[in-house]
């Protein structure tokens, strides 16, 4: 038998699905971002993938079935497998993290934490930092609860902007449409933001970071993929230096 120990540093697990597409956009950027020079230097990783987890805005909406029971399944599989702490590249599940770490007594990493604290930084005084997510999230109010720890001004985009612009440009990412449609929308979405005194803009869903190149040379824009992946460097391999 062989005497390797892929156990001796930490691992990571990646509870995803939530898009495909957004899921695999987040382990591209931890490969990236992570400080290694060599394929040995990067984290050891277990993901669990499954696109069936029911729809969190619809089951924070109420048209749907609650995504709890097969994230709880997702988080013991990653446990099982040797994560020492688990990712969620999806904001809108965050409304149900907690239900799972209780579960399954896994920590999990704080996505809407890490990009609030990002946008705050980049925010003078914590003033203006306009956010751009799904309807859930926004219903679950997660960036407004970070906001009140944090002690930071959240904006959101009216409600008719959120029907006609967000929405829809976040569909078109998860259905493998018109990006360029998609992409104007977010644009346009973040121009009134920025007319309503937003500083700052955060892509508060896994999707929006794929089409918001437009967005970004209006507002500076605060990726919350990439908070989530520096939350879980910080975590793994310590502070950047």
């Amino acid at each position: 038998m062989s005497g390797y120990n892929n156990r001796v540093r930490p691992t990571l697990g990646i509870l995803g699905g939530m898009g495909p597409l957004a899921t695999a956009d987040f382990y591209r950027r931890l490969v990236t971002r992570t400080p290694a020079d060599s394929d040995q230097g990067h984290l050891p990783v277990v993901m669990w993938a499954d696109p069936a987890v029911p729809d969190r805005t619809a089951a924070l909406l109420g048209q749907g079935p609650s995504p709890v029971p097969a994230l709880v399944a997702g988080a013991r599989w990653l446990r099982q497998a040797g994560a020492g702490c688990v990712a969620v590249p999806c904001n809108t599940a965050h409304a149900y993290v907690e239900q799972v770490a209780r579960a399954t007594g896994i920590e999990v990493l704080d996505m809407v934490g890490a990009a609030l604290k990002a946008a705050a930084r980049r925010a003078p005084g914590g003033e203006g930092v306009g956010v751009l997510a799904t309807r859930g999230t926004r219903l679950a109010r997660l960036y407004e609860r970070a906001r009140d720890a944090l002690g930071v001004e959240v904006i959101q985009v009216p409600d008719r902007v959120q029907h006609e612009y967000v929405d829809p440009a976040i569909h078109a990412v998860k259905a493998g449409a018109d990006l360029i449609d998609a992409g104007e929308r977010i644009a346009a979405a973040t121009e009134i933001l920025k007319e309503r005194g937003a500083r700052v803009v955060i892509a508060a869903c896994t999707e929006i970071p794929l089409i918001s190149g437009a967005a970004g040379a209006l507002l500076p824009l605060v990726d919350s993929t990439d908070a989530l992946v520096d939350a879980a460097l910080s975590r793994l391999c310590g502070p950047a230096s």
